[in-house]
């Protein structure tokens, strides 16, 4: 019976394991604040303005990185770097998801496209720039610069697709008027 013991104990150790595996896994970052989320809850059913607020809370996440970036007093530069590109790219995939759903449902998103690959220039761009200076200090980069690559490649695929997207929306378009 004694050896028994150890056994059930373990057993019904392990069983519950599952029900504290919650407590030990990392808690994920969601780059967006609440009033970010409010807002796009309230665009749902207008695409212009959820791509839109995308955009903008793209650019936003692009502007803290320049500014931290540029302040004298900032410390962890790398990781505060990292962890920007990281929300950056976040709200950018979510972008493309959004991208793709509209696209899905056939929804008219010629106006939003375009500001969309306005921003997809300027987020070249910077993201350019930040690659350039990273190579200067060659000590700090090393902490971000596979997620910089990464992000780079990102955007410039994406920026691809979403001209191309453009030409599929124009077409949809046409034809959806014919009928």
């Amino acid at each position: 019976m004694k050896q028994r013991w150890p056994t059930a104990l373990g057993l019904a150790w392990l069983l519950a394991l599952p029900l504290f595996s919650p407590l030990w896994a990392q808690r994920r970052h969601d780059p967006l604040n609440p009033l970010e989320i409010d807002q796009l809850r309230d665009a749902m059913l207008d695409p212009d303005q959820r791509l839109k607020l995308y955009v903008r809370f793209s650019r936003d996440r692009m502007t803290k990185l320049e500014q931290m970036r540029s302040d004298p007093k900032t410390t962890e530069r790398a990781r505060q770097t990292h962890d920007l590109l990281e929300d950056f790219l976040a709200v950018y995939d979510e972008l493309n998801h959004n991208i793709d759903m509209y696209v899905g449902r056939k929804d008219d998103i010629r106006k939003p496209l375009k500001v969309i690959i306005e921003a997809d220039t300027e987020f070249q761009s910077k993201l350019r720039a930040l690659k350039n200076s990273a190579n200067t200090n060659a000590a700090e980069s090393n902490q971000y610069e596979f997620l910089l690559a990464d992000v780079l490649d990102t955007v410039d695929s994406s920026a691809d697709d979403h001209r191309k997207t453009v030409a599929e929306v124009e077409e949809y378009v046409k034809r959806k008027k014919r009928k």
